[in-house]
């Protein structure tokens, strides 16, 4: 693999987070001044590039990457399609997972479920079922995200209280484990369904 694959397998797995430069060099082990010029070379392979809709952000000495501005109607419009639209198995696992343990950032939700969240993340945020909250005081400044009141309206709940309790947590083990916080949440699902079952008859 060549260096800018490195670099921007870095980037792409940060997610909208993003990445310092400093940490890109720890991971890389190549130096400072090395990884400066090659995030420019990113950047401008896909500045020239008319066929990729991917650009590279600066923001808060964080690097990540990002669909370029002029798309931004198109992706909107796609994230506005109505909410009965069903939602994917990874995004309603991980709209379980911040609804029962909000806040939470992404990396605790990669923790969870063993595997990258990044990309679920951003389309619940765009969907406005998600919302990010704030920082962490501490390195990297991640986010922590929370559920929005778009989310209560899209299951039919006042509050977040109004979840269901999660299964009884015999093995502490499991306690993290992505399908306990699925289980409560399907629950839910199902009780929203029935709801709008009875509503229409």
């Amino acid at each position: 693999m060549t260096n800018l694959e490195q670099i921007e397998a870095l980037l792409f797995i940060s997610g909208d987070e993003g990445i310092t430069l400093d940490q890109l060099v720890r991971a890389t082990g190549f130096m400072r001044p090395a990884v400066h010029d090659l995030l420019e070379t990113l950047s401008q392979k896909y500045a020239v590039n008319p066929d990729s809709a991917i650009e590279v952000l600066i923001s808060e000495d964080h690097y990540r990457l990002a669909t370029k501005a002029e798309l931004s109607d198109l992706v909107k419009k796609y994230f506005e399609t109505p909410l009965s639209t069903s939602l994917s198995p990874a995004s309603l696992e991980v709209l379980a997972i911040v609804a029962y343990q909000q806040p939470i950032t992404r990396i605790e939700i990669d923790e969870i479920r063993g595997v990258q969240s990044s990309s679920t993340v951003q389309k619940l945020v765009l969907r406005r079922l998600i919302d990010a909250s704030g920082r962490l005081d501490e390195p990297g400044r991640p986010k922590v995200y929370q559920t929005t009141p778009t989310f209560l309206d899209y299951f039919g709940l006042k509050s977040i209280d109004e979840l269901p309790p999660l299964p009884d947590q015999s093995e502490p083990a499991e306690a993290d484990s992505s399908e306990l916080f699925l289980t409560a949440f399907n629950q839910q699902l199902e009780s929203s369904s029935e709801d709008e079952e009875l509503g229409e008859e």
